[in-house]
């Protein structure tokens, strides 16, 4: 979960940019009261879009939300959402700054605080990614990026904080991947505390499980096994560690994800599918 830790591709493709839309002075005015970093006086100047966008990629879900905009402000915040989408994985602050644009014209819509949140929180900036996905989750009562919340409180400086998001009935819901994730962050926030026993007993999840492997099993297994490790356990932790890459095997990830083939052939080729929003946010409501 900790995209902390994630090494970042810098591998970006050349793509040809539009000119940047004038601003509308009216829409931008400062609202001093509005402390949304879109919202600060020496804002940067928005990023230029690729010209291949048009902010009809955007899933269906994202376009109803935003036919509460303006026809303009719409086009907008459309294009710098997807661009921000384009660049989450290989330049995130690149990301986070298309997703500032977007906010400009759009902050009140919640698909666009939780494009500033996850930008943010790949940029590193996790005080602006905490403070866009509190929002989020406050507007749309979503509690999909618990896990990313509680990480960033982690990356602020208040483990104790994180620790008590568990206590709250909507974490207590939480299944599957989101759960999974959540048990990881915890663990970590625990630690931080000097309380292994307690790292233990989150990651003890119905998804810790040896014998069915999940997209998230071989870094569930990981810190597992690393816990156990920490309490002496020293046989219980070789046996988790060694699930990992029969984990990896089965789900084609890690030593056993295929290699990435580049054809340098100098025929022209179908230009790829660009990805949608939907696809690059984390999955979709566990």
């Amino acid at each position: 979960m900790t995209k902390r830790d994630q090494p970042m591709n810098d591998r970006r493709p050349h793509r040809p940019r539009q000119r940047e839309e004038r601003e509308d002075p009216e829409q931008l005015s400062h609202n001093p009261r509005d402390l949304r970093r879109a919202n600060r006086e020496d804002r940067e100047r928005s990023p230029e879009i690729d010209e291949d966008v048009t902010g009809k990629e955007l899933d269906r879900e994202a376009a109803r939300q935003l036919s509460t905009l303006t026809d303009n402000n719409r086009k907008w915040v459309a294009k710098h959402l997807v661009m921000a989408g384009r660049l989450l994985d290989i330049d995130p602050q690149l990301a986070f700054e298309h997703a500032l644009a977007a906010s400009r014209r759009g902050g009140r819509l919640a698909i666009v605080r939780e494009a500033v949140g996850l930008a943010a929180y790949a940029a590193g900036d996790y005080a602006e990614a905490l403070r866009e996905l509190r929002t989020y989750r406050r507007i749309s009562g979503d509690q999909t990026h618990l896990p990313v919340i509680a990480d960033c409180l982690r990356a602020v400086g208040k483990p104790d904080k994180a620790i008590e998001l568990t206590q709250e009935p909507e974490a207590q819901q939480l299944t599957g991947t989101a759960r999974a994730e959540l048990a990881m962050v915890l663990a970590g926030a625990h630690r931080e505390a000097g309380d292994v026993a307690g790292a233990k007993a989150v990651l003890e999840i119905p998804e810790l499980n040896l014998n069915r492997a999940y997209p998230f099993s071989p870094r569930l297994y990981a810190a597992y096994a690393e816990v156990l490790h920490a309490l002496g356990q020293d046989e219980e932790a070789r046996k988790w560690s060694a699930q990992i890459p029969v984990a990896e095997n089965a789900l084609g990830t890690g030593a056993f994800e295929e290699p990435e083939i580049l054809d340098f052939d100098d025929e022209d080729e179908e230009e790829p599918t660009l990805p949608r929003v939907k696809d690059v946010l984390p999955e979709v409501r566990a």
